[in-house]
Order: C-alpha cells, then sequence, then structure tokens
C-alpha cells in the first residue's frame, strides 16, 4: 500500500512565451493549491421514460481549473519571475494574447501535466501583521497533455 504523498511536493510552471527559446518558470511562494478537474463541466439531461424513474446524463463538456494562492515573492523590491509573468502578461492578455502553456506535476512524478490555458489574478492584500498575499486561477483550454521531464 501507498503512503500519502505531501501537497508542498508539487510543482507549478507557467511558459514563459516571450522567450527566445522554450522557457519555463516555476510559481514559488505557494502554499495552497486545489485543483478542480470538472469546473466548466457541463452535461446534458438524457432521461426519458424508457430510464424507468432514473436519472441520465451525458457530459457534453469537459473542463478544469487550478487555483493556487501564495504570497507575493519579491527580492530587493523585484517580484519572483514566474509571479511577475503571471500578473503582467497572461493575466492581462484578452482574446489570443489571454491563453498561455502551464505545467504541473509531483516532484516524483516522470511526466508533466500540461495545459493550455488562461488566468485569472487573485486577490493581494494582507493584515497588518501578516505578510502579502499573491493568487492566480489558472482555467484549462481544450485537452490536458503529458510531457516527459527532462533533466536540467
Amino acid at each position: 500500500m501507498g503512503r500519502p504523498i505531501s501537497a508542498r511536493d508539487w510543482i507549478h510552471e507557467v511558459e514563459d512565451e516571450d522567450a527566445g527559446t522554450e522557457t519555463w518558470l516555476t510559481l514559488t511562494k505557494v502554499n495552497t493549491w486545489t485543483l478542480n478537474r470538472s469546473e466548466n463541466e457541463e452535461a446534458a439531461d438524457t432521461t426519458t421514460n424508457d430510464s424507468d424513474g432514473q436519472y441520465e446524463q451525458d457530459i457534453m463538456q469537459r473542463g478544469a481549473t487550478m487555483e493556487l494562492t501564495g504570497l507575493y515573492s519579491a527580492t530587493t523590491g523585484v517580484q519572483d519571475p514566474a509571479q511577475e509573468y503571471v500578473d503582467t502578461v497572461w493575466t492581462v492578455g484578452v482574446g489570443e494574447a489571454s491563453r498561455n502553456r502551464f505545467r504541473y506535476r509531483h516532484k516524483d512524478q516522470t511526466e508533466w501535466t500540461v495545459w493550455e490555458a488562461t488566468a485569472t489574478p487573485g486577490e493581494v492584500g494582507g493584515e497588518h501583521n501578516a505578510k502579502t498575499s499573491w493568487g492566480v486561477t489558472v482555467t484549462r483550454c481544450g485537452p490536458a497533455t503529458k510531457e516527459t521531464v527532462v533533466a536540467p
């Protein structure tokens, strides 16, 4: 029987589509993340008189989101590169510019789950004795794909 895995050992990255070569930026200072594998799911009711009083449906649309929250990360006034990319490039784009690639995996997995996705900025703030919060909700567009982890 396997052991439970730690939520802290998941890696979340966003692709810097402005870089000249394939560049992935790791989101740091995440302290909570939630994958909702049925967000934006739509079902068609297929119940008829022949259903003998039992509900029936077909899933017509699949969807998924991942919400990440954590701490605003900055060193000497410079924001963490992944958070800055999300805040200043990805979440401000509209139309085609609103899409970007996002990937995640547990540190022991040999494949990334990759999404083409949109991003909605989360709340930023805090109380007087707290650190500043940061967050984003990533919404999958189309099916997820897999990519093999390549050692650096």
